[in-house]
């Protein structure tokens, strides 16, 4: 068994993630991996769990955060024509 760097958890189930980086990390659920992985919007600050939006180096969780931010362009949806 391995022990959850976030919630200290013993888990038998528990797994470990190399990053690009290299760091390795432990954890017993996607939710503390997520807790230390996942990008942070630039706005609001949410974890990004999916693509999220790149804009010159900032990353944001929605088109709405990112024209908060004042970057123009993004749409979250497509009207149907």
């Amino acid at each position: 068994m391995a022990r959850c760097e976030v919630c200290g958890n013993d888990y038998d189930k528990s797994f470990r993630v190399e990053t690009a980086a290299g760091t390795r990390h432990t954890f017993d659920s996607v939710e503390c991996a997520a807790h230390v992985l996942a990008p942070r919007c630039d706005h609001c600050s949410v974890r990004i769990m999916g693509h999220g939006l790149e804009y010159g180096g900032r990353v944001f969780c929605c088109a709405h955060c990112a024209s908060a931010a004042g970057i123009a362009g993004f749409t979250d949806r497509i009207a149907a024509p």
